[in-house]
């Protein structure tokens, strides 16, 4: 009962994607699924929310980001399958259900628990501080976004695989009890190395470091980020090392072959910080340029959206609502 060709990706709706989401997960899986004979699942991770956004409003809003973002990015809903987390209600039974399998060891060694029980630790605070049950058991849901659709292999980056590994051991140990009737799901994990976009102060890029560029913000306003980006006192005169410039690293993820040898050539010469960074902007904003439009025209236009997520609900609901009966049949609460 699996399914052996399916790219399933999810992103949880924080805001507006930044450029190390579209670098790192949006880009290449929209790549994967147009370049070979896999199925694309694309969700809305909604539910995962929950954990840290409490306000409606803004998690209404920023359901439509990232679903306008994935879309503007190139994802063809005709071609590939793209629904919020929150509209499968299989995904939620089947996350109590696989609880019931998941050993309170195994989401004590979780990432995200265990960083913010350290954080609590270094600022000496009870190791319970804001640590709520969804931070805690999202590992649960996480495996039941996979295991709902038999999923045989899931492209994640390295820093995800441990998600994989617990989705493994929750099915493994469901199907101790009752035989083969969950997926054991396996990771594709990308070996591109420096797939990791550094954010404006040489950290992997993220919201929670402050340190991001939002991938389809105003001409201007990208511009004047990349300007923040961090450098050293060096005069434009003196030859620098583009291998130890945080500029030229993003500037590899945007420009050409060609385009990287001229820069690092002026580097060697002698270039200004100002100029690289207009060099930088040159280049992304190319890039997201024609993203940009189809994004401001689809959040201009919400009803768009909201039918691109029904018609993927529709799809993916039947698939659903037959692996949850003969789950639920094996565990005995149906005929």
């Amino acid at each position: 009962m699996s399914n052996e060709k399916i790219c399933l990706t999810g992103v949880k709706p924080t805001g507006m994607p930044h450029l190390g989401n579209f670098i790192g997960a949006i880009k290449p899986a929209i790549e994967n699924v147009k370049n070979s004979d896999m199925e694309g699942y694309f969700f809305i991770a909604d539910y995962h929310s929950l954990i840290t956004v409490h306000d409606g409003e803004q998690l209404r809003s920023d359901i439509y980001e990232v679903a306008a973002t994935w879309l503007a990015a190139g994802l063809d809903p005709e071609k590939a399958v793209l629904y919020k987390q929150s509209d499968i209600p299989e995904i939620t039974e089947l996350n109590w259900i696989i609880s019931c399998f998941a050993s309170k060891g195994l989401m004590n060694r979780a990432h995200a628990y265990k960083a913010k029980k350290d954080k609590n630790a270094e600022e000496k605070r009870d190791e319970d501080y804001g640590i709520n049950m969804g931070l805690f058991s999202y590992p649960v849901l996480m495996a039941a976004d996979i295991l709902f659709m038999n999923t045989k292999y899931v492209p994640v980056g390295e820093d995800q695989l441990q998600h994989i590994e617990i989705a493994r051991d929750i099915a493994s140990s469901f199907n101790h009890k009752y035989g083969d009737i969950l997926t054991l799901p396996e990771a594709i994990v990308s070996k591109e190395e420096n797939k990791l976009l550094p954010g404006l102060d040489g950290r992997k890029m993220s919201k929670s470091y402050n340190n991001h560029i939002p991938c389809f913000i105003p001409e201007k306003k990208l511009k004047k980020m990349i300007n923040k980006i961090t450098t050293d006192s060096t005069p434009p005169e003196a030859p620098k090392n583009p291998d130890d410039s945080l500029i030229f690293d993003i500037y590899k993820f945007f420009a050409t072959k060609e385009e990287q040898d001229a820069l690092a050539k002026r580097y060697q010469e002698g270039i200004g910080w100002g100029y690289a960074k207009l060099e930088l902007f040159e280049v992304v904003n190319r890039e997201l340029k024609p993203m940009r439009e189809k994004y401001d025209a689809l959040m201009a236009d919400k009803s768009q959206i909201d039918k691109i997520l029904a018609d993927g609900a529709a799809k993916i609901r039947p698939i659903a609502q037959e692996n949850l009966r003969r789950i639920k049949k094996a565990i005995g609460v149906s005929n």
